[in-house]
């Protein structure tokens, strides 16, 4: 009943400019130690993300950087069962060590919305975000604080054990198990067992491979892929050379949409090329 939780905020979307991390600590089952730290990223900070958590360079400036919180991490994190919901905050942290140069975790990873999946088939499907999730339990928390995301994170995996009997290093096993049987995939079939399985994704921008592998490999991960951006749409995958602000080209249609949609509420996260195959290689 030992495990540890992380979240992190970034500053735009390339998934290694954290500028929040958040560490919940749960051991025999109940919250021993919360941590966070904001970073700075030395990178810039992009309207939406800023919309979604509030922190802008302005709080961050005086904040150390990922190397320096790197190693107040590994303390909570080496040698542990480390929880995440989806595994945007596992990837995160990965692409910011390689960033700085730095090893990362040396952890059993285990993605909480995998366990959701599993553990009640009404999420089996769909609504197995994090902020869902807390409500249908009555977990309350201050959504995209990394701190309280990890906690409610922890809580969840809790629930999940009090109601399969199932502890947390049994999960990290119980995870790779099929939602159900699988006929065997065809080159366009969405794996729903998937890493990110339940997202709708579209591509925009110059990407490094073929789209249609691009997509086939999105499919391979659980996504529904689409070619416009629509009230369905969750992921806005962009070629790495075209999300950089430096890069001296305007934003596709494709990426007006999503933010405009984003403005009004709409949940889509718009990330690289590079950060999305790293997410597909996450399991």
């Amino acid at each position: 009943m030992d495990f540890t939780v992380i979240d992190v905020e970034t500053a735009n979307p390339n998934l290694a400019s954290i500028c929040q991390v958040g560490v919940a600590v749960f051991r025999s089952g109940k919250l021993h130690e919360s941590w966070s730290s904001l970073v700075n990223p030395n990178d810039y900070f992009h309207h939406i993300n800023v919309s979604v958590h509030g922190i802008d360079e302005s709080m961050v400036l005086s904040a150390p950087s990922w190397a320096e919180v790197y190693h107040q991490i590994l303390p909570f994190v080496t040698g542990q069962i480390v929880a995440s919901h989806m595994p945007f905050d596992r990837t995160a942290t990965l692409r910011a060590c390689h960033s700085a140069g730095l090893e990362h975790f040396d952890c059993t990873w285990l993605d909480t919305a995998r366990v959701a999946r599993r553990a009640w088939s009404e999420f089996s499907r769909f609504g197995y975000g994090l902020k869902n999730l807390a409500a249908n339990f009555g977990i309350s928390f201050e959504h995209h604080d990394a701190a309280e995301d990890a906690r409610a994170a922890g809580e969840i995996l809790l629930r999940a054990v009090a109601d399969t009997g199932s502890t947390p290093a049994e999960w990290c096993s119980l995870v790779q198990l099929p939602l159900s049987p699988l006929a065997k995939l065809t080159e366009t079939a969405i794996d729903q067992d998937g890493v990110l399985g339940g997202n709708f994704v579209v591509f925009t921008g110059a990407l490094s491979i073929p789209r249609r592998e691009a997509s086939q490999m999105a499919a391979a991960g659980g996504c529904e892929v689409g070619n416009t951006v629509t009230k369905q749409t969750t992921l806005l995958v962009v070629g790495d050379q075209d999300i950089s602000r430096l890069a001296g080209k305007d934003k596709s249609s494709k990426h007006v949409k999503a933010e405009e949609l984003i403005a009004k509420g709409q949940k889509i996260r718009i990330l690289g090329e590079s950060d999305f195959q790293a997410l597909l290689q996450s399991v």
